[in-house]
């Protein structure tokens, strides 16, 4: 269950607060990829590993400072700064004040504690799902990378902005010609990552099937558009509704603080996809598709 997963993270980065750790290191140590962990800490607590590190470090250090004889110079390197200069402005944009004032008895200071997260039931809310399987599928994509930590930034309008370019350039439209009328989907594809890469891949494309036109893809190919293909995989499927896509992510919120906790289904390291309609029901922003395994509690 990822919010039990989630607890021992939290737990094993208290264990190594002092130590040179990455979200990439306590991904591990819940034996999750980087990208899956990056994705599911987010979405349930609001921030991202690093920051939850980044901010207990910052209170632990406050903490030592006022309380102690210790310098400035010898908190700033036990708690993973570089240079005291990083670690003062680091320290003053948390705190509102400098390391050298939080010595100072009486001098206001900030507390972030430890995660402890619990899952609360509220409200009965209906959260609808199919599960599907499908087999490998190929797509004619156009495809961009982006780095990992833009994935549940709320300011970070990257992949937003690249469906715009690509509109802007009149990249979308001609290769949905090549689909038959009514069949006109478009697809928003997100790859699964390796834990060595910074980046993910996100892909605006169509499927490749026998409605598509075979006989133009090569023209696609040598332009810039790739093809892309996923593996068989089993989906939970669900349906956004609104005018944008703030409901999207409500709805991946929504799949970690709901759906895995009590359906015993976690998310695998395959292609996640939103399917645009051309012809969708009224009011459906689009379709969620996460690919998912079953585990035991």
């Amino acid at each position: 269950m990822s919010i039990q997963l989630m607890q021992q993270a939290i737990c094993y980065m208290e264990e190594h607060i002092c130590e040179n750790i990455s979200y990439a290191e306590v991904a591990k140590s819940v034996h999750m990829s980087s990208y899956n962990f990056h994705r599911t800490f987010s979405f349930i607590t609001g921030m991202t590993a690093n920051e939850y590190i980044r901010n207990r470090r910052l209170t632990l250090a406050a903490t030592e400072l006022q309380t102690t004889d210790i310098a400035v110079i010898d908190v700033a390197y036990k708690y993973g700064y570089e240079s005291p200069e990083s670690f003062s402005k680091a320290f003053s944009r948390f705190h509102g004040v400098t390391p050298r004032q939080a010595k100072q008895k009486g001098t206001k200071l900030r507390l972030f504690n430890p995660l402890v997260i619990k899952i609360i039931l509220e409200g009965g809310n209906v959260m609808d799902y199919r599960i599907e399987h499908r087999e490998s599928q190929r797509f004619l994509a156009l495809v961009k990378a982006f780095p990992n930590e833009s994935i549940n930034d709320d300011n970070d309008h990257s992949i937003p902005d690249f469906w715009t370019e690509c509109f802007d350039k009149d990249l979308i439209g001609p290769m949905k010609s090549l689909r038959v009328e009514g069949k006109r989907d478009l697809y928003g594809l997100c790859s699964p990552v390796v834990d060595s890469d910074n980046y993910f891949h996100y892909g605006i494309g169509i499927m490749v099937d026998e409605d598509t036109d075979s006989t133009r893809l090569e023209q696609f190919l040598n332009n810039g558009y790739s093809i892309w293909e996923t593996t068989p995989a089993d989906y939970a499927v669900f349906k956004c509704f609104g005018a944008d896509g703030d409901c999207l992510g409500e709805t991946w919120s929504k799949f970690y603080k709901e759906f895995v906790p009590q359906t015993g289904y976690t998310q695998t390291d395959d292609t996640d996809f939103e399917i645009y309609f051309e012809n969708g029901e009224s009011g459906l922003f689009c379709e969620l598709w996460v690919p998912v395994k079953q585990i035991s509690c």
